[in-house]
């Protein structure tokens, strides 16, 4: 279990470098969040292809019979690609309009919280007060950022604060979709089908918005972050989680990935100078802590997911 949970940490550690290296190309570049949304999915769809193949291939030899694919079977996974799509767009924006650290801490901290919310009425798990007051806590510690952004960036940024809270929402849509539409479809069969269906969806985003204009501006060294981006938090760091989700609890793995947020705070800090100051740090912790009671809520109402 502890190598398990090591794996999940570092895949918490290897997606808390999106926003970062995001960052530097939205600032050395003209490159839409958009249409990096749109090539991290390319670049990693060939990636996640292999995968499926080879799992079709140990399902084909297993005495496990792989699920067939019914218009039933597909029609969630397309859902997923929707939000997929959509938080893609949304959860760069905002980093882009704001800074990593809180778009982040807002969109990845606010979703389990959400989901734990509004399963009650979707999926008929009813909150207990402990859920409701970690809503409040989340609310409270979002609060406290927001008043610390104003603080360091000296004006709201209250578009960009908007879009991750946007980010957040969506993610919640994903994690209910994806725990009340389960079709038993393999991991990364589950993977391709989402980030290809998210691809196409955001292709004529991109190529309407005028978005492949701004890869003209892409150096090198742009191009290398873009291939950063598309390789190792999204290949190697799905690879990551799910490798560690085989032997880790539910519950630990979803207090476990709630470290991602966090490791972006301190990975803003250290390389992009972002300072969250006293109200900030204590609005992360607190935003922290609703998380996990909000995972913890969320898990054990359903052993089976994180």
């Amino acid at each position: 279990m502890i190598r398990g949970a090591l794996l999940i940490a570092l895949a918490a550690l290897l997606w808390a470098t999106t926003g970062i290296v995001a960052k530097f190309l939205f600032s050395g570049s003209d490159l839409q969040a958009v249409t990096l949304g749109f090539l991290r999915l390319a670049v990693a769809l060939p990636f996640f292809f292999g995968l499926m193949l080879r799992e079709q291939r140990a399902l084909a030899r297993s005495a496990t019979l792989p699920p067939k694919f019914t218009r039933k079977a597909l029609a969630p996974l397309v859902a997923l690609g929707f939000f997929q799509a959509v938080y893609q767009g949304s959860y760069l924006l905002a980093v882009d309009m704001t800074g990593a650290g809180i778009a982040t801490l807002i969109a990845l901290c606010l979703a389990p919280v959400l989901v734990a919310i509004m399963a009650a009425p979707l999926l008929g798990e009813k909150p207990g007060v402990v859920t409701v007051l970690a809503l409040a806590a989340a609310i409270a510690g979002t609060a406290m950022l927001v008043i610390s952004d104003m603080d360091s960036a000296g004006r709201l940024r209250l578009g960009g604060i908007l879009v991750a809270v946007l980010a957040a929402l969506v993610y919640a849509g994903f994690t209910l979709t994806s725990r009340h539409t389960s079709t038993g479809t393999p991991v990364f069969t589950t993977a391709f089908i989402c980030f290809f269906t998210a691809a196409l969806i955001l292709l004529p985003v991109v190529a309407l918005s005028g978005g492949f204009d701004g890869l003209q501006s892409l150096g090198i060294a742009q191009w290398l972050m873009v291939g950063y981006i598309g390789v190792v938090p999204t290949c190697l760091g799905y690879v990551s989680f799910f490798s560690g989700m085989k032997t880790t609890p539910a519950t630990l793995s979803s207090i476990i990935v709630t470290l991602e947020p966090l490791f972006v705070a301190m990975l803003a800090w250290m390389i992009l100078g972002e300072e969250l100051g006293m109200i900030g740090i204590a609005g992360a912790l607190i935003l922290t802590a609703a998380v996990i009671v909000a995972s913890r809520s969320s898990a054990g109402n359903r052993p089976d997911t994180a």
